[in-house]
C-alpha cells in the first residue's frame, strides 16, 4: 500500500479528495490502494537537556556547554495518538510519499516521523506549490524520487539542532549569571528572538536619546493672474542655513526671506507633468496581511494569524494563510469567474466592484515562476455565511477579497506635477498628484488620509508663466524621532532587517531569505517576547516598548548573538546543506565550537556585562546584601508569603523577613520546607 504523509489534516483532505476517498480510518483516509495520513505540524520535538543526563536537571554554569552526542526526539503529548496511528499504518505500507509542505520545514516534519517509526522502505516526494485540484493532479503525475529532496531534511535538522544549542546553553548561562545578581526569572536567548528584541531596544533608545531640532518652513500662497485658484509653494533653501536634510535651521533667515516674498512677482522656471501608473497590489502573504491589520485595525500579529487560520479552516473562506508568497499559480486563473461569482452571491455589498471587474485582465500575480511552497492568500469559491464571523474576521476577510478583486482592474493612473518658480533670488517649489484613472483603487475603502495623499492638485502652468505671491507663512517645526514599533512595523523590520547589516554580502543573503524569522513564526516570536516580559504593548496603537530586563539582556550578550548577520551566515550554510553542497556534521561541529566560546565568554565577562548595563539598576528587582555570604538577596514567595532569600542558594540558605511584615529580622535559616520552596 502507498502511504501519503501530509503536514496537516486539511492538506490530507485536499489530496485524498483528488485520489478518491473510499473510507475514513483511525487517523487516515483510505483511497483505494493508497492511504493518506497527516501530522499536526511537528509531531516530535527535541528532548530537553535532562533527557541526556539526570545531572542537567539542575542548572549550573560548570555543566555548560551541553553538547549532545546522539540527538534525541520525543513525541509531543498532544500528537501521541496521531503518531501511533501513523506508525501502525506504516506497518501495512510498501512505499511512502512525503506530501508535506514543499520546503525545508515540511521535509523535516515528514522525515522525522519516518525516522522515529523506523521506516526502511522506499520514499517518494509529492512537491506541491498549491492545493487546488489542478495543481494536485499535476504534482501526482510528477512525483519525485525521495533522494531529490533528502538534503532539505539535513538542512532542517541543522537549523533545529543549532537553535537548540544556542537556546539551551545561553539561556541557562545568562539566567544563572542574572540570578547571582538578583535578576528575577529566566533570561531567554534565541537565534531569532534575540536579534528581534534588539530591534525594539535599539529603537526605544533612539527615541529616548532623540533631541528635537527646530527648523522653519517658508510656505507661500501664490496665484497665476486670471486663474482663480491659488496654490501653495515652499521655499527650497540652500547654503549655510540648511541642514543635511535640506531644512532651514536659521529662523531669522526664514523670516527675512518671508518678508522679501510678500507681494513679490515671480516666474515659472519649470513646469513638468508626467503620467504615471501603479499596478494593483499583489494578493496577501501573511506578513503583509499582519502589517495592514495592525495599521488599519490595531490587531496584534498573533491575533491576525489566528483570524486568518479561522478563515481558512473554520469558514473555508480563504486559502492557506502561513504563506511567504504573494503570487498565484497560472492554472488558477480560470477559477476566477467562479470565485468572484460565489463572493457576490452571498454578499451583495460587493456586487458593484465585482461586476466592474474585467476577467480578461491577467495581472502580474499569476506567475508560476514566483510560486514557493504556497501561493498568495485569496478567497475561495465556497459559500460563506458572513453573519457567523465576528467583526474582525469580516474585516480581515474583506482585506483579502478586495486584494483578489483588484487583480481584475486596470492600473491606477495619475499625473505627477512638479513646478518651480523664481521670485527674485528666491526659489519656490511644489509637487502634486492628480488622479487620471482610478483603476484598482476604486476597489478599496481607503481611509481619508490615504485619499488625501494622492489628491494634491496643481494648476496647469507653463514655463515663463507669471505668478504673484499673495501670502507667506513661516512655519516653526521640529524634527521627530522614529516611531515606536507596532506588531505590523516590527514584522516589516524583521523582513527588511538586512538594511541594518553593514556587510553587503550578508545584506543580500538576508534579503534573499526574507530577513529573520518566517511567515509562520514571526507572530509567535513577538508573542514570546511579550510573554517573557521583554516587551510590552502600550497605548491605543499598542506600541511595543522594551522592558529594563530586555535592555539588560541585550547589553550583556556579545554582538554575534544579537546580530542579524549571524542569522544570515546560518542561512547561507543551511542553504549549502539543502543544495547538497554542505555537510550537516561540519555545520554542527562549527556551531558546537561557537557555543562553547560563547559560554566561556559568558563565564569570564558575562557578569561584568550584566552589571555594566545602564538598565541594571531597574532590571534587578529590589535586592539587599546577604549578611552571611555577601551575595545579593532577592524577594521570593514561599508558603508564608514573601521573604528575602539568598541568591547563593543552595550553598547559602540565609533568609530574612520582608520589611513591613513584622518588626524586622536578621538573616537566618528558615525551615527546610521554606528553603525547598525556592
Amino acid at each position: 500500500m502507498r502511504i501519503f504523509i501530509c503536514e496537516k489534516p486539511s492538506q490530507a483532505r485536499d489530496i485524498a479528495g483528488v485520489l478518491g476517498v473510499r473510507t475514513k480510518g483511525d487517523g487516515y483516509l483510505a483511497c483505494g490502494d493508497a492511504a493518506v495520513t497527516w501530522c499536526y505540524g511537528h509531531l516530535l520535538e527535541m528532548c530537553p537537556p535532562e533527557a541526556y543526563s539526570e545531572g542537567y536537571k539542575q542548572w549550573t554554569l560548570h555543566s555548560l556547554p551541553i553538547l549532545p552526542g546522539e540527538w534525541k526526539l520525543e513525541v509531543k503529548r498532544e500528537g501521541a495518538k496521531q503518531f501511533k496511528a501513523i506508525k501502525q499504518l506504516l506497518r501495512q505500507g510498501t512505499e511512502v510519499v512525503i506530501a508535506t509542505d514543499a520546503d525545508r520545514e515540511g521535509e523535516t516534519i515528514g522525515r522525522e516521523v519516518l525516522q522515529a517509526c523506523g521506516w526502511r522502505g522506499p520514499v517518494q516526494r509529492l512537491w506541491l506549490s498549491a492545493l487546488d485540484p489542478a495543481s494536485i493532479k499535476k504534482a501526482l503525475a510528477q512525483i519525485l524520487p525521495g533522494e531529490r529532496t533528502a538534503a532539505l531534511y539535513s538542512a532542517g535538522l541543522g537549523r533545529a539542532r543549532a537553535d537548540w544549542l544556542v537556546g539551551m546553553n545561553l539561556t541557562r548561562a545568562y539566567t544563572l549569571l542574572g540570578r547571582d545578581r538578583g535578576v528575577e526569572g529566566v533570561l531567554s536567548v534565541g537565534r531569532v528572538q534575540t536579534p528581534t528584541l534588539r530591534l525594539v531596544v535599539d529603537r526605544d533608545r533612539q527615541i529616548e536619546g532623540f533631541v528635537a531640532q527646530p527648523f522653519w518652513d517658508v510656505v507661500a500662497v501664490v496665484q497665476r493672474p486670471a486663474v482663480p485658484e491659488p496654490f501653495k509653494m515652499k521655499w527650497k533653501p540652500t547654503g549655510a542655513v540648511v541642514d543635511a536634510e535640506g531644512r532651514c535651521i536659521n529662523e531669522q533667515a526664514a523670516r527675512n526671506l518671508a518678508q522679501q516674498l510678500r507681494g513679490a512677482p515671480g516666474r515659472v522656471t519649470l513646469a513638468q507633468v508626467e503620467r504615471k501608473s501603479e499596478l494593483p497590489p499583489l494578493p496577501y502573504k501573511l506578513s503583509v496581511l499582519q502589517q495592514d491589520a495592525s495599521r488599519l485595525f490595531g490587531l496584534d500579529a498573533d491575533k491576525t494569524l489566528e483570524i486568518a487560520q479561522a478563515l481558512y479552516e473554520t469558514y473555508k473562506a480563504t486559502t492557506y494563510p502561513r504563506t511567504d508568497c504573494q503570487y498565484l499559480p497560472e492554472s488558477q486563473f480560470e477559477e476566477a469567474p467562479a470565485i468572484l461569482q460565489a463572493m457576490m452571491s452571498f454578499d451583495g455589498s460587493i456586487a458593484t466592484i465585482v461586476q466592474a471587474a474585467k476577467l480578461t485582465l491577467k495581472s502580474r500575480a499569476w506567475n508560476d515562476a514566483k510560486i514557493t511552497a504556497h501561493h498568495g492568500i485569496i478567497p475561495t469559491a465556497a459559500r460563506v455565511n458572513l453573519s457567523e464571523m465576528n467583526e474582525m474576521e469580516r474585516k480581515v476577510y474583506d482585506l483579502i477579497r478586495r486584494r483578489y478583486i483588484a487583480q481584475f482592474y486596470p492600473d491606477y493612473q495619475f499625473d505627477q506635477a512638479r513646478i518651480e518658480a523664481q521670485f527674485g533670488s528666491v526659489l519656490l517649489g511644489a509637487t502634486g498628484r492628480t488622479p487620471a484613472a482610478v483603476g484598482w483603487r476604486g476597489v478599496f475603502n481607503l481611509p481619508d488620509e490615504e485619499d488625501e495623499q494622492v489628491r494634491v492638485v496643481l494648476p496647469q502652468l507653463a514655463q515663463g508663466d507669471g505668478l504673484q505671491c499673495l501670502q507667506v507663512d513661516v512655519e516653526a517645526k521640529k524634527t521627530q524621532p522614529p516611531a515606536r514599533y507596532t506588531d505590523g512595523t516590527l514584522i516589516q523590520a524583521m523582513e527588511s532587517v538586512g538594511r541594518h547589516v553593514a556587510d553587503e554580502r550578508l545584506r543580500r543573503i538576508l534579503k534573499e531569505t526574507a530577513g529573520i524569522g518566517t511567515e509562520a513564526t514571526r507572530a509567535s516570536i513577538i508573542k514570546t517576547l511579550v510573554g517573557r516580559g521583554y516587551i510590552e504593548r502600550t497605548g491605543k496603537k499598542k506600541h511595543l516598548i522594551s522592558t529594563p530586563k530586555a535592555r539588560l539582556l541585550i547589553d550583556a550578550l556579545p554582538d554575534p548573538v544579537k546580530d542579524p548577520a549571524t542569522t544570515a551566515l546560518w542561512e547561507q550554510a543551511l542553504e549549502e546543506i539543502a543544495q547538497g553542497r554542505g555537510s550537516l556534521e561540519a555545520f554542527l561541529e562549527r556551531q558546537a565550537a561557537w557555543v562553547g566560546q560563547l559560554v566561556s565568554g559568558a563565564r569570564s565577562d558575562g557578569a561584568t556585562r550584566l552589571l555594566a548595563s545602564p538598565e541594571a539598576a531597574k532590571a534587578i528587582a529590589q535586592t539587599r546584601e546577604c549578611p552571611t555570604c555577601g551575595k545579593p538577596m532577592r524577594k521570593r514567595s514561599g508558603s508564608r508569603g514573601e521573604f528575602w532569600g539568598c541568591t547563593g542558594y543552595p550553598d547559602c540558605k540565609a533568609t530574612a523577613e520582608v520589611e513591613g511584615k513584622s518588626s524586622g529580622s536578621s538573616a537566618k535559616p528558615r525551615a527546610k520546607r521554606s528553603a525547598r520552596g525556592r
